[in-house]
């Protein structure tokens, strides 16, 4: 097990911190499959970005969740690697 996960596992024993975790987990979920479309289409980000008529960086932000894109970027990002986008909704 590396240093890194001993870190989060000792780290994910404090209830806050669970909590806050399991708070991030639809997020995080969305950024790993971004990152899937992307791989799978092959491309780079800088490739994705001249696609999408948009900068690397903004690609970069994105990708590590750090904006909160609109559901009309959501879609280009998909177009752009060859994918279509849903959303699902399901009772709770």
């Amino acid at each position: 097990m590396s240093k890194l996960q001993q870190l989060k596992n000792r780290a994910l024993q404090n209830p806050e911190v669970q909590r806050e975790y399991d708070a991030l987990a639809e997020e995080f979920d969305l950024i790993d499959k971004l990152l899937k479309m992307r791989t799978a289409a092959g491309l780079t980000q800088e490739e994705l970005a001249h696609r999408m008529g948009t900068k690397k960086s903004n690609i970069c932000r994105l990708e590590k969740g750090n904006t909160n894109p609109s559901w009309k970027v959501l879609k280009k990002y998909a177009h752009a690697c060859g994918f279509e986008i849903t959303v699902e909704f399901h009772a709770a």
